[in-house]
Order: structure tokens, then sequence, then C-alpha cells
């Protein structure tokens, strides 16, 4: 058995009045993807435990069966292992977006959509007046970055920009959560302020005001952590997964791969927006799951399109996904003597409504090419779901699943 997760992240929504009073998922046109739900099983996911913020770095250890309270190290530890940087003993690492202000409010949490070259240059400008031997950026993709500060204390609330797009950013500095991590929680909170003169006249931001773009005039940083330990994947599920790979555009989609074992496969032109290239990821999915065991397959632009507020950009965002990579996926597939288990789902809804991430329970598919050769008895059966969406998955024969329940039922 070939095993596919294909992540489409952030796609599960509520219904926008633009959309006839539908979601994204029911208003796409998506043949390809209702036929798998009409064909296989599905049900509802809680990825995120209670107790813990609904991000991407929660919900995809929650729904690769990590227990994430025993694993879970801030983000910024996870994008490091992608970007091959380390993370000593005495370091915290930790994401930090360049973001664009606009007076006293967030007005996003990527700049309008930076591309990483101009990035590069704004990382760099504040390595050389703001950087030290204990303070040090490392460039990303797009605003997505990295910071380290050596003898640094995670315990710090940073709340993630994302979460308060149209709010007030004074409100939201960071705070120690302990009374030990205080001194860096006041480093952090300078280095926001001093972040702000270092890049308001910088040439990029002046070139991008000039173009009409929102200026990246602002570090944040959040989601602090030490270096994990996690086992991966072939050490949770030795009988089922021997070799695997992750295919993203997002360094904390890759650091989750590195940890669980996956091997980091890149694609040009991938860029976690609308515009990336599906037909690449596509095709690297295909060439990689020829050789292994199993493939996770990212999808990062449903996200993104949440969260800057375009339901109709989002729904052809589900769409592409259908028409440009299921479609090619399933042609490919159709000949192929071993069975392949497709699994589909989002990793937590971000609704177009609020902007941010919810803790809704996302609709999941999971789909059989052919059944084992051995006629397994896990072998997937249909139930009577004909559509996938939010509303038609609370139909699914696996019900409400949480925890380990949904990879360990995927894998058989």
């Amino acid at each position: 058995m070939k095993y596919l997760i294909i992540l489409a992240d952030g796609a599960a929504d509520e219904p926008v009045a633009s959309l006839g009073n539908r979601t994204p998922l029911q208003a796409a046109n998506k043949p390809l993807i209702d036929k798998l739900a009409r064909e296989g099983v599905n049900g509802r996911l809680v990825t995120v435990p209670e107790g813990y913020n609904p991000g991407s770095e929660i919900a995809h250890l929650g729904l690769l069966g990590y227990d994430v309270a025993k694993v879970f190290e801030g983000r910024g530890s996870l994008e490091a292992a992608s970007m091959q940087i380390p993370i000593d003993d005495n370091e915290v690492a930790m994401r930090c977006n360049i973001i664009c202000l606009e007076g006293d409010n967030i007005k996003n949490h990527s700049a309008g959509n930076i591309s990483t070259e101009e990035a590069d240059e704004l990382i760099k400008a504040l390595n050389e007046q703001l950087g030290t031997d204990a303070i040090r950026w490392f460039t990303g993709v797009s605003y997505r970055h990295l910071l380290k500060v050596k003898g640094g204390n995670k315990f710090v609330h940073c709340t993630p920009p994302h979460d308060r797009i149209g709010q007030p950013w004074r409100a939201e500095m960071p705070y120690a959560e302990v009374p030990e991590a205080e001194e860096t929680a006041a480093l952090l909170r300078d280095l926001i302020l001093r972040s702000q003169e270092v890049l308001k006249d910088h040439p990029v931001n002046l070139r991008r005001i000039a173009e009409g773009k929102d200026p990246a005039n602002s570090i944040w940083p959040w989601s602090l952590g030490y270096r994990p330990a996690m086992q991966t994947m072939q050490e949770l599920f030795p009988e089922r997964i021997h070799t695997g790979a992750v295919i993203s555009a997002v360094d904390l989609i890759f650091g989750i791969g590195v940890y669980a074992g996956l091997d980091k496969v890149e694609v040009p032109g991938a860029t976690g927006l609308w515009d990336t290239n599906y037909e690449g990821k596509t095709q690297a999915a295909l060439d990689q799951l020829r050789q292994k065991d199993f493939v996770f397959l990212h999808m990062e632009a449903t996200d993104e399109a949440g969260h800057d507020g375009e339901p109709e950009l989002k729904t052809k965002c589900v769409e592409y996904i259908n028409d440009r990579v299921l479609s090619t996926i399933l042609t490919e597939i159709e000949n192929w003597d071993e069975p392949v288990r497709i699994a589909l789902l989002p990793d937590h809804p971000t609704p177009i409504k609020y902007r941010t991430h919810t803790m809704t329970p996302v609709p999941f598919l999971i789909w059989q090419s052919k059944p084992s050769k051995a006629g397994d008895p896990k072998d997937i059966v249909a139930d009577s779901v004909e559509r996938y969406d939010e509303e038609s998955a609370k139909q699914g024969a696996l019900g409400l699943l949480k925890e380990d329940e949904f990879i360990k039922f995927y894998l058989g």
C-alpha cells in the first residue's frame, strides 16, 4: 500500500454571504474531490487539543498522531530544522514575521505577501543594525523568518500576528508567562520597536510604497521553543512506513517533516500562494510515491486566501487542487499495481469571517484506488457521503476523531 496525504491548509470555513451562504468547499466546482468522498469514507477530526492555539504547527503534529504536549517546542524550532539551522542547548528559536503596521493597527501578517528577495534585504539590515552574538535573524520564505536568542527563555506569550489583523498592535506586545522570562520578553518588545526604526525608510519599503504595496515596517516574533525531540513516523508506524517525503513551500511543514523522518522535497516555483507551481508539486508527489511508502503533499494557498479575507480566491484555490493536482494524480495511479490510499483534509479552518484559525473540527476523506491484493479487511469501504465539505462530513461513517485516531485508521 502507498499512502498520500493531500493537506489543503486552512481550507475549512464557515458560510460566506458572497458565496450564497456557502463555504468555499461547498461553492467550489470540485468533481474529483467529491468523487473521492463518494467512493471513500468520511468524518471530522479534532486536530488541536484543548488548551492550544489552533496554529498549523499544533494541527499538523496532531493529525500526524503526535502527542503535542510531549513533542511541541514552538514553531521556530520546527522551521529551524527545515532551514538546517541548529539550535544549541542554550538557545531559544522563534518564528519572526515581517508585517505591515498601519497606524496603531496590524494591517496584515505578511507585509502584503512580500517576496523572499525583498525580505532577505530587510533581514540583512536587521542583522547589521540590531543583531549581536546573542541575537540573529535568518531569512525564510516571503514574510516567514527565524529569530534565535542565546540564553532566551521560551515562556513568553507572543500573539500570532494573523490572529490580530486590523487590531491594535501595542496591546499584543510580548509578555512573560513566568518571572524568569521577563528579560526575554523585554528584549523582544525592544526589538519590535527598534525594528520599526530600521525598516521604515529602508529602500525596499520606499520602493514598495511607491508601487502602491504594503511596506514591511515591523518584525513580529512568536511561538518560542527549544530544540524538540520527536520520534519519526517510521518509529511510530514501523509496519506501514519505512520511507517518506514531505512536499511544501513552507519551512514549518518541512521542519515537522524533518523531525518526522521524511525527506524534504523542494519544488521550483512553489510559493505558498494561489500562484504556486501546482503541476510541479503534483509531479514531485508522484515521483516520490513511486519510490516511497508515504508522501505528505502540503498546499498553503487556501490558508493564505482565508487570512486575506478573499472568499472567491479561496474557492478558486480549492478548484486548483481538484483540477491541477488531483486530476493528474488519479490519472497516473489508475494503472499502478499497488493500491494508493489518499487522505484529503485541512489542518484547521481559516474562516473568511475571522481571517484567522479556529478550533472547529475539520472534514476529512479517505479513499483507496483499489482493494489490497490480499483482500485486507482494513480496505476502505464507502459510506453514504456524496460531497466533500464541512456539513457533508458530519454524516461520515467515521464520525468525530481525535488525537491519533485519524492517522491510525488511515494507515490501517
